[in-house]
């Protein structure tokens, strides 16, 4: 939906890093019965072949080659991004050094990629938003684990935030989790705003669904997302869209 708000010529190259991103995903968490880590890692092998190479008989890593080349994605992005989804597949136990390491490269690194679209050759436009886009994308990640963290628990033994025991989870350790998301989203909405236009109401829906949830969230005790995955309703996110464009074209945030 955030695509959609986009101007037309951000669309293909957007929905090719979202290609690049879901395929990585994908392989990471449907493929049970096979060599995921050998899956992963070929897959990293080949879209590099194709940055390289220019071309791949593959139209997921054809079209993310064609915007790497475009607009100059850092290969380090790239590569912190595939390191984070081989973390998936291991039983990590995450201390704050490898939870911050696995947000930038699960969430903020995508952002980033896209700020190179959204930015488009703009140097020091793209240097003066990167903390904001990765504050978004910390953000965005955040809350998907709290909205996961039964599922995470159950499907892979795993709670991304340090130091939190699932089977004792607090109001406490809830609050503090909230508390260091707003922050993220305060920072963020700063960069948003100095977003070129062509970009920036596209990234406002998606920040204004995102804080929706985040509020739905804090309004259910911590007992309440240990047992049921907190959701949006499809039509209030229509809603949600409506409210963020016309705030972000009549109002302005």
């Amino acid at each position: 939906m955030g695509i959609r708000a986009f101007h037309k010529e951000l669309h293909n190259p957007i929905y090719a890093i979202y290609g690049f991103v879901r395929y990585a995903d994908e392989i990471v968490d449907t493929f049970h019965d096979f060599d995921k880590v050998q899956m992963i890692r070929q897959f990293g092998l080949d879209t590099f072949e194709a940055i390289e190479r220019k071309v791949s008989i593959n139209p997921v890593l054809h079209a993310f080659q064609q915007v790497v080349n475009q607009y100059h994605i850092d290969r380090n992005l790239i590569e912190a991004f595939l390191k984070s989804m081989e973390m998936d597949l291991e039983k990590v136990t995450y201390t704050p050094r490898l939870f911050n390491e696995y947000i930038y490269g699960s969430a903020e690194v995508v952002g980033l990629m896209c700020l190179k679209v959204f930015c488009n050759g703009q140097t020091d436009l793209y240097n003066s938003l990167l903390p904001n886009a990765q504050k978004l994308g910390a953000a965005f990640q955040k809350i998907n684990f709290l909205r996961d963290i039964r599922s995470d628990f159950e499907d892979k033994g795993r709670v991304y935030f340090p130091g939190i025991d699932f089977l004792c989870f607090t109001e406490e350790d809830k609050k503090d989790i909230e508390a260091d998301i707003k922050s993220d989203f305060d920072a963020a909405l700063i960069g948003i705003r100095g977003l070129p236009r062509k970009s920036r109401a596209g990234v406002y829906v998606a920040y204004i669904y995102y804080l929706d949830l985040f509020y739905k969230i804090k309004d259910n005790p911590a007992k309440t997302l240990s047992s049921k995955r907190i959701r949006v309703s499809d039509k209030r996110k229509l809603w949600l869209m409506a409210r963020a464009l016309f705030t972000e074209r009549v109002i302005g945030i």
